[in-house]
């Protein structure tokens, strides 16, 4: 994933801003970390550049 995609995104549960946290980061590419929402405290994981932005189901 590329950091300017990050303009493009919102969360999908409240669509507040996502705030992102790299842990590997290559050639400009987010290898891996996570994206969180302020708003709704909702964590989506970053793997392998991609990023999982499915709303989590209720338990």
């Amino acid at each position: 994933m590329k950091k300017k995609v990050m303009d493009l995104l919102c969360c999908p549960v409240c669509k507040g801003p996502l705030v992102l946290h790299v842990d590997s980061e290559e050639k400009g590419e987010i290898l891996s970390g996570s994206l969180s929402c302020s708003h709704c405290k909702v964590r989506y994981a970053i793997t392998e550049g991609i990023p999982d932005l499915l709303p989590h189901e209720s338990a």
